[in-house]
């Protein structure tokens, strides 16, 4: 009877076993197949399960070797143990810190700005839909990026905080997560490409378990920017650009590769750095700009000036351009919020179908006659 015992149990040993590799590897199988949602943004990558959504920041800051992982999950969600090393963070979120103005436009587009408690440095903020949450004393000071203020973030206890690093060593956010706060790096301002900036809503849209809803305003951003850009295609010209402004003795133009040279090349414009290497800004001395850009037809984001008067107080050498002689500089600090946040630094990221649009009428003002610039304004 002993030996039937045994056999019995050494085969049910061997079916659980089996049965157990066989589970392992459908949840492997599984773990692998889901394709990564987000096409266009380089620094982020999104796969949505049954329950639960690995995400990853993949370029947190310029030429980082470091990434980092997410699990976010849902309320009867089930995260395998091979992915209970990384932290999991329960969605959809109730509350949020953000520390950039990049960040401020998902939240209002996914209609969930009244979830954000708290904000480092509140008059950055332009938004009035925002301004209005911190008037009303819903939105607190946490101090500023650098240093922000443990002691009243783990006294808010936020179900997240979303943060940017610009390398790793930052003791602030290790003693927050050491505190057990959810602390999230956003990598969004790495990004180069016009629609890679904006597709950074899906980040968020995945903390509040709104992904259908991030994905339909996302599509809505880049087909408007690609109609944009078929349309900008239609003409055969392209003005020559000057970009840029004079800071400590110093010319600083943006470098070929960057944001901003690409939108002047999408608008069908001839940007004059735009065959430099990079994606910041090159500095050079005023007469290299001079030499290059003196007959420039347009200058385009002069620093944060916002009249001709402004700039040539500033300095007489920009009143020598052409581009200045002609009246045809055009800034994007003239639309500023009540505290004199400029708008175009916290929104242009997440609408770059408004900064093409605004460029192709600058530019090419017949392939939209009937447009108003939202950001770009001739100064006078």
């Amino acid at each position: 009877m002993k030996y039937i015992f045994f056999y019995s149990f050494a085969i049910l040993s061997l079916l659980f076993l089996f049965g157990c590799k066989q589970n392992d590897a459908k949840e492997k199988t599984k773990i692998s197949a889901v394709a990564n949602s987000v096409k266009y943004a380089k620094g982020l990558e999104l796969y949505k399960y049954e329950g639960f959504t690995v995400m990853k920041v993949t370029k947190p800051w310029p030429d980082a070797t470091t990434e980092f992982t997410y699990i976010l999950k849902e309320k009867y969600g089930v995260v395998p143990d091979s992915l209970k090393q990384y932290p999991v963070i329960p969605v959809p979120i109730q509350s949020i810190v953000v520390t950039s103005t990049t960040h401020i436009p998902a939240l209002e587009m996914l209609g969930v700005e009244n979830t954000l408690i708290g904000f480092p440095s509140t008059n950055f903020i332009s938004s009035s839909k925002t301004r209005k949450l911190i008037d009303a004393g819903k939105i607190r000071e946490v101090g500023v990026n650098e240093s922000l203020n443990t002691e009243v973030l783990i006294d808010m206890k936020p179900d997240a905080i979303v943060t940017f690093g610009i390398n790793n060593n930052n003791s602030t956010i290790d003693n927050l997560k050491k505190s057990g706060l959810n602390v999230l790096i956003n990598g969004d301002w790495t990004e180069q490409s016009p629609l890679g900036k904006a597709e950074w809503i899906k980040f968020f849209g995945a903390l509040y378990n709104l992904d259908t809803k991030a994905n339909s305003l996302f599509t809505s951003i880049e087909t408007n920017y690609n109609n944009a850009l078929a349309l900008a295609n239609k003409t055969t010209t392209q003005p020559t650009v000057l970009s840029g402004a004079i800071y400590q003795d110093q010319w600083y133009v943006p470098q070929g590769e960057s944001w901003v040279s690409l939108f002047f090349r999408d608008a069908k414009a001839n940007y004059l750095w735009k065959e430099t290497k990079g994606f910041g800004s090159l500095s050079l001395p005023f007469e290299k700009v001079f030499e290059k850009g003196k007959n420039a037809e347009f200058w385009i984001a002069p620093g944060d000036f916002s009249s001709l008067k402004q700039m040539s107080e500033s300095s007489s050498h920009y009143t020598e351009f052409d581009s200045f002689k002609n009246k045809k500089v055009y800034s994007y600090a003239v639309n500023k919020g009540p505290k004199g946040g400029i708008v175009y630094f916290e929104l242009a990221s997440a609408r770059p179908d408004l900064v093409l649009k605004d460029l192709i009428k600058i530019f090419h003002p017949e392939l939209l006659p009937n447009y108003n610039p939202f950001f770009f304004k001739k100064l006078e």
